[in-house]
């Protein structure tokens, strides 16, 4: 009679399911064993120590494609020492991913924080407060996505333009009377107003003109603008009306602005 246990006692004893075992049997971690009599393999104490070995291993998160080289090198005190320190460098880089995923995840929950920098979160949720409503804060937040994504070099500068504007209460007054245009018509008398005392506005204020100006791209300029300035804004709009003449009176003025001839 041979000795040894049948795959459900290996499998029972190693801590692993038979599936697992022939798993590992079929990437060749595992010799098949000899079998009995009846045809019934018989896992001896060799094979039962092996199997151990590649379930300890495979648990600790080495690759199951390794997991042989790992075990042959265990005769080699250093080679063995030499694996296993490969292994914790590549599972250190693989902790330090997945630690990178998972505050994405954190990150995904708190909304904008996954899309933008802290900074700039903390400055979206100021804008409600200066007076600002829901559409335009929505509007800005999806423009500094489409900025931090198609100019990031200079975002950072951007968002300080932005955090010294909103001191100067003028500006303030200006941005929340451009904001009002949304509710306006197209040929509303109002726009030509705003524009011209926005674009007066940054042609005296050099810092904030910036705001138009700062986010140029040094490839596809003129497209990585448009993309930004204008998104949501509704073609044939007050509020896209407003933008054109703004930048057109800034043009007049010697102001170069992507896209202009």
């Amino acid at each position: 009679m041979m000795n040894g246990v049948t795959i459900g006692q290996a499998a029972v004893f190693a801590g692993v399911t038979i599936k697992t075992v022939r798993h590992y049997e079929k990437n060749g971690l595992l010799d098949e064993p000899a079998r009995d009599s009846s045809g019934y393999r018989r896992y001896g104490s060799a094979e039962l120590l092996r199997l151990v070995q590649v379930r300890t291993l495979a648990a600790a998160g080495v690759p199951l494609a390794e997991i042989g080289s790992l075990l042959d090198a265990d005769a080699d005190a250093d080679a063995f020492a030499t694996e296993l320190a490969d292994v914790e460098r590549r599972l250190t880089e693989r902790i330090e991913e997945l630690i990178v995923r998972r505050d994405t995840l954190h990150r995904l929950a708190d909304g904008d924080r996954t899309l933008l920098p802290d900074r700039a979160v903390e400055l979206l949720a100021r804008l409600p407060g200066l007076g600002f409503p829901p559409a335009e804060v929505a509007a800005a937040r999806e423009g500094w996505v489409l900025a931090r994504a198609l100019v990031p070099e200079g975002f950072d500068d951007y968002l300080t333009n932005v955090e010294n504007a909103l001191e100067d209460t003028e500006f303030l007054a200006l941005s929340r009377r451009a904001s009002e245009s949304a509710s306006w018509v197209p040929d509303d008398p109002r726009v030509e107003e705003v524009a011209t005392a926005l674009a007066e506005h940054y042609l005296a204020h050099p810092d904030q003109l910036k705001i138009v100006t700062g986010l140029q791209a040094r490839t596809d300029a003129a497209t990585r603008y448009k993309l930004i300035r204008h998104h949501g804004e509704e073609q044939e709009s007050a509020p896209a009306r407003l933008s054109a003449l703004v930048e057109a009176k800034l043009r007049a003025a010697g102001v170069y602005i992507p896209g202009s001839r």
